[in-house]
């Protein structure tokens, strides 16, 4: 335990991310005072699950599981009702918890359930999947997905603490973690840029979940969420006292790749969609003269470097940016970007020039 990373984020509530191996110690303390818990999980973890269920269970908690589908499938509201008569059944009040056991659309998909019980009840998230450690678990957004788009029903409701066993990611498919990084490289290149520097030195290292250097690149990139988050739990500054931008900075290259989930019917991964957006986001930037050549291009290096796709099909603009009119930074009819003035230093763009946007996706279509 003594190794174990703890990053504290303060929102509505404070609550601990815990970062190492072997932590499922942490669960009972920080469902302390709930009799019932509900464990929200996929149908594979239902190993883990139930080893959770078994260890919460020697610890006088009454289990109740609740499997759902795997990825974006279990985002829906059909999904989430299923979890709610499941909880009624079960007896569940105001003092119970909900458990998130899964990837980022689980932990996505466990908060909004909690959220919305008897207008809130406790969650604890365990993700197991990088992008759920770096992005999903941590910062109490909350959603599930409509025919209209991805996340555009939700609520913010921070967890009561979450728990990043790294051990889970030896397991993970390959392309899964890969696709994680994405969120990892986002956090370089809107904050803290030494993640880019350690991932263009050492690629390997950095998506080996055995070694040293992933942990670390996962406490930085969870750190800079965290602080992002204490300043601006609901997305509402513009910009915070420093003059830095508001959590709207964590949404760097989602427009476009928000729009490409959308139009995949989700059957891409979230990490791949958002590796294209970026280099669309930097494309328009760099349209824009925010951004050199060279920044633009280590944008396509660096992805490249982790195997992650930073292309697009050509011939679906026009269906891209009805999608994108949607997206939850849109104000209005006007459409915004979070975009960077230099690597590390983000902002905003709103309504840029309908031929640079077009021209950003000829470039991401080559």
């Amino acid at each position: 335990m003594s190794t174990d990373i703890v990053i504290p984020v303060a929102a509505e509530h404070s609550y601990d991310v815990v970062i190492g191996r072997g932590l499922l110690g942490h669960l009972p303390r920080m469902l302390e005072g709930a009799t019932r818990v509900a464990i929200i999980h996929p149908g594979a973890l239902v190993v883990s699950a139930e080893a959770m269920r078994a260890d919460l269970s020697d610890h006088g908690f009454e289990v109740t599981m609740i499997e759902v589908p795997e990825a974006e499938d279990q985002k829906t509201a059909e999904v989430a009702a299923f979890c709610w008569t499941a909880l009624g059944a079960a007896g569940f009040t105001r003092s119970d918890a909900v458990v998130g056991l899964g990837g980022g659309a689980t932990t996505d998909l466990a908060g909004f359930v909690a959220a919305t019980w008897l207008r809130g009840i406790r969650v604890v998230q365990v993700p197991t999947t990088l992008l759920g450690m770096v992005d999903a678990a941590v910062g109490g957004k909350t959603g599930i997905n409509t025919d209209a788009g991805k996340n555009l029903v939700g609520s913010f409701w921070s967890p009561r603490g979450v728990v990043c066993d790294v051990t889970a990611l030896e397991t993970l498919p390959r392309n899964d973690l890969l696709a994680g990084m994405a969120e990892v490289v986002k956090v370089g290149f809107v904050r803290d840029t030494s993640i880019l520097d350690d991932v263009e030195s050492e690629p390997a290292d950095a998506t080996d979940p055995s070694g040293d250097l992933l942990t670390d690149l996962i406490r930085r990139a969870v750190q800079v969420k965290a602080d992002v988050v204490s300043s601006d739990f609901r997305e509402t500054s513009a910009t915070m006292g420093d003059g830095s931008l508001g959590r709207e900075v964590l949404n760097y290259g989602h427009t476009f790749g928000h729009a490409v989930e959308r139009r995949e019917r989700y059957r891409w991964r979230h990490g791949a969609a958002v590796s294209v957006g970026m280099v669309f986001v930097a494309e328009l930037a760099g349209l824009g003269g925010r951004l050199s050549e060279s920044e633009v291009e280590r944008h396509r290096s660096v992805l490249t470097s982790l195997g992650l796709p930073i292309t697009y099909p050509a011939g679906h603009w026009p269906e891209l940016l009805a999608a994108m009119s949607v997206d939850k930074k849109t104000r209005g009819s006007l459409l915004r970007f979070v975009v960077l003035n230099g690597i590390g230093n983000p902002g905003i763009w709103a309504g840029p020039d309908p031929t640079f946007l077009a021209a950003a996706y000829d470039a991401v279509s080559r």
